[in-house]
């Protein structure tokens, strides 16, 4: 997989592939990591994803949460907003969470190459031929040689100006802001700098502020005098910012440790995917920094696609999963790239009708908004980006009470003594899971469709069964199949288990071998080599095992058998040894199977 720009879209699609087994190349023409940012607000849904892979804990550690945001309008503060609680039940991370770009960039490539991948610098994209089994993309190295790679797919993470997008002749369709804007990191002194984000609206200037680690900085975003930007666009100074919102806030800066101007955009790419080639990010879409949507929007396009690359390119999904992430994706991004002009618009326009909303509507509605509840839950439920939903999607389908296909996992914490255990703990594994909430008896009854389906288990003991269903068996003829992901030691090996109709126990003579690594295999049930196995009377002496009589347990395989395959009463693993089935010390860290459930 050849991944073209590093910048965190990118470098969590590498993170999430590595994770997956996938082998990734990721190339950036830069020399170095971004040293400024304008990206600040990490985003709940983000965390969330971050924690599936262990980064999440770091990324708050390096970062600070956000109590409150207040608005101000012609000097007088009209709404103040308590973030603290506007999440509490929808997410762990129910707060505003800031954490500068850079910063979360070299974090980010520090786990990379943790996992022994490193960024290709200056390295730059500068074209592309597809072939019906992969890519060759061109790379130019610094000094002007040409490398030639091949992948069986590309993913364009390269800003706005992406070279990817351009070389597959993709439309950019959108506008440009009329203002420019400056962000610039600050030290300073004042009642604002209180640990809030504040957002300031005055007639013709606008200007955000935002709390860092050091209670003595802050990032301001505002814009520049437009005599300023008029005389001299090429050199612009922190001398030229309109300065009117900064003294009526009474913000005393002491001192700037960096500046940088920029226009606000918004467009968004006329497809997200071409052939083996992908867009992501700013290369698909850019929008205003309205609500801090923007570096969050990117890293939810990596997540989407990466597992879905990973399924395709492990032999555990089609292809066309993946005509799935255009339309999921592109559909969040022309809403996105819609509300947030039109507020962006409102807040900094200098049109008679965007004045007359930003100084006198918005004072007026919006304390009495933010004072009811279920539109502060909205609003977090909106920014954060956990009401994201795919409820159009061709993978989409179902309902159960209010969740539907497509939804986002509802987040549930458990009532357990484990202080902070929830059912979001098991999404670490970034494998297919099947969740029971409820009474596991009355779900039981009703687990296996009468129809395809896959069964996905995870276990330490030395034995496993499927669910048991009173009201079908398994059918595994055809291409039906086990797949096991083991780790064994001391002379043990994992075969395959079946009890068919009759009461009668079979085990694989194919299975997993002895070793200190992890083995992924695939078994088609019809063609394996099946010996009955026999049971004992004998108590078993391992509690921590599932076995499917509490007073029995395996013993010796014995003599080559056919079973029945069409009549499967229950479906499993277990560890053999010379001397039979005994506590063993293997691991068995996952178990699927597919199959078909038909009526007993």
């Amino acid at each position: 997989m050849l991944i073209v720009g590093a910048g965190p879209t990118g470098l969590v699609l590498a993170l999430w592939l590595t994770r997956l087994g996938v082998q990734v190349r990721i190339v950036d023409r830069a020399a170095a990591p971004g040293t400024t940012s304008r990206a600040l607000g990490v985003q709940a849904r983000t965390l969330e994803f971050y924690r599936q892979f262990g980064l999440a804990d770091s990324l708050i550690a390096r970062g600070r949460q956000v109590s409150a945001a207040n608005l101000w309008v012609s000097g007088r503060r009209v709404a103040h907003l308590a973030l603290g609680p506007m999440g509490k039940g929808i997410s762990p991370y129910p707060y505003a969470f800031i954490f500068p770009q850079d910063e979360h960039e070299r974090l980010l490539i520090d786990r990379l190459s943790d996992a022994g991948v490193t960024v290709e610098r200056e390295t730059e994209f500068v074209g592309l031929e597809e072939r019906d089994e992969g890519i060759i993309a061109r790379l130019e190295r610094a000094g002007g040689r040409v490398d030639y790679c091949e992948a069986a797919f590309v993913a364009g993470c390269d800003g706005a100006h992406s070279r990817l997008r351009e070389a597959l002749s993709i439309g950019f369709a959108g506008g440009t802001y009329e203002h420019l804007f400056y962000v610039a990191d600050v030290e300073a002194q004042g009642p604002v700098m209180n640990g809030d984000i504040h957002v300031a609206l005055d007639r013709t200037d606008f200007l955000a502020v935002f709390p860092l680690t050091d209670p003595h900085r802050a990032r301001l975003v505002g814009t520049v005098r437009p005599e300023a930007e008029a005389a001299r666009r090429e050199s612009l100074t922190w001398d030229d910012v309109s300065t009117r919102v900064i003294e009526w806030m009474r913000i005393d800066v002491k001192r700037v440790n960096w500046f940088s101007t920029y226009h606000v955009h918004h467009r968004v790419a006329d497809r997200f995917r071409s052939g083996r080639a992908f867009l992501l990010g700013d290369a698909a879409h850019v929008h205003s920094p309205v609500g801090a949507q923007g570096m969050n929007t990117g890293i939810g396009d990596a997540v989407n696609l990466a597992w879905k690359l990973a399924a395709v390119l492990r032999g555990r999904a089609g292809v066309p999963i993946l005509d799935t992430y255009e339309p999921e994706r592109i559909a969040f991004a022309r809403r996105l790239v819609a509300t947030t002009d039109q507020a962006f618009t409102g807040v900094s326009s200098s049109s008679v009708t965007a004045r007359t909303v930003r100084l006198h509507l918005v004072p007026a509605l919006l304390p009495r908004l933010v004072s009811m509840q279920a539109v502060r839950r909205l609003a977090f439920r909106t920014i954060s980006q956990t009401a994201i939903d795919y409820h159009g999607s061709a993978l989409s389908e179902g309902r159960a009470g209010g969740v539907r296909g497509g939804d986002r996992l509802p987040w549930v914490p458990l009532d357990t003594s484990d202080r902070g255990a929830d059912n979001f703990t098991a999404l670490t594994s970034l494998e297919w899971q099947v969740h029971i909430y409820g009474n596991a008896d009355e779900i039981r009854k009703t687990a296996h469709p009468t129809e395809d389906y896959t069964y996905t288990g995870e276990t330490t003991t030395n034995w496993a069964i499927t669910l048991s269903d009173p009201k079908h068996f398994w059918n595994l003829t055809g291409d039906a199949k086990i797949r096991l992901k083991t780790r064994n030691s001391g002379f043990r090996t994992t075969h395959a288990v079946i009890k068919t109709a009759d009461g009668k126990y079979f085990v694989s003579e194919e299975g997993n071998p002895e070793s200190t690594a992890w083995i992924e295999r695939d078994y088609i049930f019809r063609d394996m080599t099946w010996r009955t196995l026999l049971m004992t009377d004998t108590p078993s002496n391992a509690s921590n095992r599932r076995e499917p009589d509490p007073k029995r347990v395996p013993i010796i395989p014995t003599t080559r058998a056919t079973p029945d395959l069409s009549k499967v009463e229950e479906v499993g693993f277990s560890d053999l040894s010379e001397g039979g089935w005994i506590p063993s010390t293997s691991r068995v860290q996952a178990w699927e199977i597919w199959g078909k459930a038909v009526p007993r």
